[in-house]
C-alpha cells in the first residue's frame, strides 16, 4: 500500500464525515463516518482511484489502513 493511497482515504474520509482525516489505524465509523455517508465515500473511492470496490469487501473494513490496502490491492489487478 502506498502513502500516496492512504492519504487520500483519510482526506476523503475525513471530508465526507465532517471530521479531521482519521489516523490510518483508527475505526472509520467510531471517529466519525455515519453508515449513511458509506455509499457517497464507496463512490468516491471508486471514481478517484478507478476501481470497483465490491460491498463485501468494502463492509469488512473499518480502518483507513485496511480500505488502503484494498484499493491497492484492486488496483494491481488482484482481486482475491
Amino acid at each position: 500500500m502506498t502513502l500516496e493511497i492512504l492519504g487520500k482515504v483519510q482526506s476523503l474520509v475525513g471530508r465526507i464525515a465532517k471530521i479531521p482525516p482519521p489516523e490510518p489505524d483508527v475505526d472509520m465509523y467510531t471517529a466519525g463516518l455515519a453508515s449513511v455517508d458509506a455509499l457517497e465515500l464507496l463512490v468516491e473511492l471508486e471514481e478517484t482511484f478507478s476501481v470497483t470496490i465490491p460491498d463485501d469487501r468494502f463492509v469488512a473494513v473499518r480502518t483507513p489502513q485496511e480500505l488502503a490496502a484494498l484499493i491497492d490491492t484492486l488496483s494491481s489487478g488482484d482481486n482475491s
